[in-house]
């Protein structure tokens, strides 16, 4: 029997909400995203012991794979409190390779910090998890980290905020000091400077009187940030006009609060975690400037009549959650949820709005990293875990079952490059495709599929390291004994030019038989990637119920390629004219004539399309030349040659077929100092030579594959 959803408890008044903060931290790889999530911990009491990432030991980096390459692979989750507030952290991955991670973080936070290298400013990465942020309207704060490391230039990174990521930064501090010497920060709000590590013990700070070499430029940047505080409130621009020195603390942060909620400014703080400076500023700006979950508009979605709705964030409203994540378990999968609205006891029941059936919550934790701490119910704004759900996904909604919303799903990229996976024996091969759908549950963005024309077990990703932490956790973690071939590019193809077909799929066999003809007309659609399916058939050529069978053939042959086994994109098919039998025409034989219609429309009319990958390279002038004559020979179109501070910066775009191992070679020219990062652009067609490979290379598995039967 489905219980009855729990009741609000006095623990959990709506009020509470007001100083929850739900928030995530965003960077580009190497910013200093985990070493900042490490420092909140110790600051908040959450661990006694700090964590450094580079020795193996931070809380929220706590796979075995994630310790060993000293990066973030999987989105962490933990709950830690500052004074009166409650804040739960997603410490998410930098690496491009892991951005559904970050994905699914941004569309459960209300607010995030986005931690900046002191030195590089704003980096490839640190752009596409902006835009990641921007998709799903979350409200942020910046954090300039690492001003103690040399080359670091606090004013270099506020302002390439400005220039590439579009927003109006609005610094509250001011460094005291530069690399080595850097010792403190000016609070702008409070016109007071914090010393850190004075004394023996370095995680404290003391309050000063600024520096008066610092005074003059304090006033002029105190200045600025009351004018774009101002901008955000009227009343407070004519006080300001009259007398600027009236305006409170008080009034200065509800009104940069303000602007943070509405995305009309940007706050920027600055520190060095690793180095215990700025931290507790930080946390104070958490709680200042990011919302509650009360500050934002209710959670959209639809009801079960599919008509938009809306539920308020509070404990009186029906539960609804989303689940957003799926961790593996040999005792029951851990779902990872955010709640918004209502209440729910362990033990109770929910509906899963996609597969309409009733979910058990059997058992509720609150997650530090990957410790679990249970807890008796889940309220509105909570973001937490439950184990033994049967079947859930990520993306899927758990509300109650007499009032049901669906909530906005997740988006996910789609997979660029693929390999090989072998098994060694019956046994592995029958625990592979377990592990296999395990992997697949756990990473949207993750694909297993067997190959048509080799019959080998293909596994998808978004990049050679995806790729290899995923055969890494095959092989070592689960104990698939398996090889697994080289790495390849997931191709696509499109149509070369229009061709209008008209096809007829007859076949007597005594009885009934089987008669569909259909004219279809295909036309390329290079601005969009979808496949559109048009119909202008009049006077019912073709029955109505028919209609959908020459669709479903033509784009069940479509996802499957056609010749050559690379899904076709970027066309319209239009179905302009038919006949059919009385007795003889059916779904079967329509679905016939549309997949006819296809290999006719296709044969000998088709591009190849390849992923692209936008780039950014790094590298010591003198090694300019190299890097880019070694570009230029991967097919990379270079858009840009920039200074910044000692470095040279290399943008453009680049096929990701021509990037394998690029990070060695990389290392070999510049001596390992150039470093360089990618992000996926979108698919072009290739050029003819390449075709000619591809070609090439699908004739000759067509031939092994006949060969080996």
């Amino acid at each position: 029997m489905t219980a009855t959803i729990a009741q609000p408890t006095p623990k959990a008044k709506p009020s509470k909400l007001s100083f929850l903060r739900n928030i995530g931290i965003i960077a580009h790889i190497d910013a200093g995203k985990t070493t900042v999530s490490e420092r909140v911990l110790f600051y908040t009491g959450r661990k006694h012991k700090i964590g450094e990432v580079h020795e193996g030991e931070a809380t929220m980096d706590h796979l075995a794979e994630e310790r060993e390459r000293g990066i973030t692979i999987t989105s962490a989750a933990t709950t830690c409190e500052w004074g009166k507030y409650t804040i739960n952290i997603i410490d998410t991955p930098g690496h491009v390779d892991f951005t559904a991670e970050v994905e699914r973080s941004l569309r459960v936070l209300d607010g995030a910090v986005g931690v900046f290298d002191g030195v590089a400013g704003v980096e490839a990465q640190s752009e596409t998890v902006w835009r990641q942020a921007d998709k799903y309207h979350v409200p942020r704060i910046a954090f300039v980290n690492k001003l103690d490391r040399t080359g670091a230039n606090f004013r270099y990174c506020v302002e390439s905020m400005a220039n590439r990521l579009g927003v109006h930064p609005v610094p509250i501090n001011l460094p005291i000091g530069a690399e080595a010497e850097y010792v403190g920060n000016i609070d702008l709000i409070s016109m007071k400077a914090r010393i850190f590590g004075e004394g023996s013990d370095e995680t404290k700070f003391v309050e000063k009187d600024i520096p008066e070499d610092m005074l003059e430029e304090a006033e002029a940047a105190r200045h600025e940030m009351l004018e774009a505080a101002c901008m955000i409130d009227d009343n407070l621009l004519e006080r300001f006009l009259e007398d600027e020195n009236q305006i409170t603390e008080k009034e200065l942060i509800e009104a940069l609060r303000k602007g943070t909620i509405e995305q009309k400014l940007l706050v920027v703080m600055c520190g060095a975690a690793l180095k215990n400076k700025g931290v507790q500023a930080l946390l104070d700006g958490i709680c200042s400037f990011l919302p509650s979950p009360l500050d934002l508009p209710p959670a959209t979605g639809h009801d079960r009549d599919d008509e938009p709705t809306e539920r308020e964030c509070s404990v009186d409203a029906p539960f609804s959650a989303l689940a957003f994540k799926t961790v593996y378990d040999p005792n029951g999968d851990l779902t990872f949820m955010r709640v918004y609205s209502g209440s729910i006891d362990a033990g109770e029941q929910a509906a899963n709005t996609r597969s309409r059936k009733k979910e058990r919550l059997g058992r509720i934790y609150r997650m530090h990293a990957a410790t679990r701490e249970p807890v008796e119910k889940a309220s509105a704004g909570d973001i937490i875990a439950c184990m033994g759900l049967k079947d859930v996904r990520t993306g899927d909604t758990l509300a109650d079952p007499n009032d049901p919303i669906t909530l906005e799903s997740v988006d996910f990229p789609d997979t660029v490059i693929s390999m090989s996976i072998e098994p060694h024996s019956k046994g592995d091969r029958d625990k592979l495709v377990q592990v296999l759908s395990v992997l697949a549950k756990e990473d949207p963005t993750f694909q297993a599929f067997t190959d048509d024309q080799t019959n080998e077990t293909i596994i998808a990703g978004m990049g050679e390291l995806h790729l290899e932490v995923l055969r890494h956790r095959i092989i070592r973690d689960f104990k698939v004994a398996a090889e697994c071939g080289k790495p390849r590019v997931a191709y696509r193809q499109t149509l070369a030019k229009e061709r209008q077909v008209d096809v007829t799929h007859k076949k007597q066999t005594g009885g009934h038989g089987q008669f569909a003809r259909c004219k279809v007309v295909f036309k390329p659609n290079p601005e969009n990637q979808e496949i559109e399916f048009l119909t202008e058939i009049k006077g019912g050529a073709i029955p109505r119920e028919y209609i959908p069978s020459v669709e479903k053939g033509i784009r069940e042959l479509a996802i499957r390629g056609g010749v050559y086994p690379f899904p076709f994109v970027g066309f319209s098919a239009s179905l302009v004219d038919g006949k059919h039998h009385d007795v003889d025409s059916s779904d079967m034989a329509f679905q016939e004539a549309g997949r006819l219609s296809f290999r006719e429309g296709t044969k000998e009319n088709f591009v190849f399309l390849e992923p692209m990958m936008k780039i950014e390279v790094l590298v010591p002038e003198e090694n300019l030349g190299d890097v880019i004559g070694d570009l230029n020979s991967r097919r990379a179109s270079i858009g840009e040659i920039a200074d910044r501070l000692n470095v040279k910066v290399i943008t453009g775009s680049v096929p990701i077929a021509e990037m394998f191992n690029y990070s060695s070679k990389l290392r070999g020219m510049t001596q390992g100092r150039g470093t360089y990062s990618m992000e996926p652009s979108g698919y072009q067609p290739v050029p003819n030579s390449v075709s000619a490979e591809i070609v090439e290379e699908q004739e000759k598995l067509k031939k092994e594959k006949a060969g080996k039967k």
